[in-house]
């Protein structure tokens, strides 16, 4: 069997090129120019191939496209490419915009349209910027409740892998002090029976879950807070006595920690930056965002558009890359447990 032959039985995944005004392109195109990338999944971009070139070129990275075709794989080394014919010659970099938030939308859309006509095994994304897409019409606060409103998916829960570290959210995008409101009996616990569902069907195995406290040494027995005796607790005995293999809560300054060290699968999370900051001091650049809930396996990076660097070519790519390759491990995983 040669490398063509090879790379069509890869999974394919879907790369959306989001943003155009943002590093998207110029990571997508960096994590591609690594020949090892083509060697374990089939990448499909979905964009722009105008605008791809162009970034190419002007980054100084040798790279071929080629139209995406069912039929048959693309020659060595060559980018497929999903052309959505947006024409963004007036598209100015760094800045939002109509035409960009349209551009992301569509390709999104695109994406979703693949996966249910069996194109692509999986999809991975490239950052978005919010204003831009409402500008565009669409009403939509991120790419989770995009993608979720595309598939009728009403239940979903972010989550980011770095490494071995593996850390499940509560809540995403709320201020602080409604974010901590949030931490309920009720809504703990599923959460906790969402992420034992997800996860271990996302792994392929039964997955082993700790919970971390809300407040300082998960309140010392009362002395710093209620939150863990009153809610936290009892949301985890009443899952534990359900069969799923969960503990704690336990002081949140060392319980992500002991996940990265292989003491735990997943630990929930109560907040935003509970969990982005050991994910991101665990593995900065690296670290990908996985969706929970979806019907299909969806990873993207850990990092937003870059307004004020896009276009400078100085953009790491090291998390888009790992996106990448985590969509098509998990893909590859999928398909060989059906």
């Amino acid at each position: 069997m040669n490398e063509s032959d090879s790379r069509s039985d890869r999974p394919a995944i879907g790369i959306t090129m989001g943003d155009p005004a943002g590093i998207g392109p110029e990571v997508i195109i960096k994590s591609l120019s690594d020949r090892s990338v083509g060697q374990k999944v089939r990448p499909i971009v979905i964009g722009d191939i105008g605008l791809l070139k162009k970034t190419s070129r002007a980054f100084g990275v040798r790279s071929k496209f080629v139209e995406f075709a069912t039929s048959k794989t693309p020659e060595n080394g060559a980018i497929e490419v999903v052309d959505l014919k947006k024409f963004l010659e007036e598209l100015e970099i760094g800045k939002v915009s109509k035409l960009a938030g349209d551009a992301a939308g569509e390709c999104i859309e695109k994406a979703v349209a693949m996966w249910k006509e069996g194109a692509i095994d999986a999809i991975c994304t490239a950052p978005i910027n919010k204003e831009s897409l409402a500008l565009a019409g669409f009403d939509f606060p991120g790419h989770t409740e995009f993608l979720g409103a595309l598939t009728g998916t009403e239940r979903f829960a972010m989550s980011f892998f770095a490494e071995k570290l593996r850390v499940v959210l509560l809540s995403t995008h709320l201020p602080l002090r409604d974010a901590i409101r949030k931490v309920k009996k009720v809504e703990v616990a599923e959460l906790l029976r969402f992420t034992d569902q997800h996860l271990s069907k996302l792994l392929k195995r039964k997955v082993k879950i700790a919970v971390a406290g809300l407040n300082p040494h998960a309140s010392e027995n009362g002395m710093f807070g209620t939150e863990e005796r009153e809610e936290i607790e009892p949301a985890v005995k009443e899952c534990e006595a359900e069969g799923i293999d969960v503990s704690g809560p336990y002081s949140p300054d060392t319980v992500f920690l002991r996940c990265h060290q292989g003491e735990f699968d997943a630990v929930i999370a109560h907040y935003h930056d509970q969990a982005t900051i050991p994910v991101k001091a665990i593995a900065f650049g690296a670290a990908v965002n996985v969706t929970l809930g979806l019907p299909f396996i969806r990873t993207s990076v850990d990092h937003g558009t870059a307004f004020d660097i896009a276009g400078k070519g100085i953009a790491d790519a090291s998390s888009m890359k790992a996106a990448i390759l985590l969509a098509g491990e998990l893909a590859a995983a999928n398909a060989a447990h059906k």
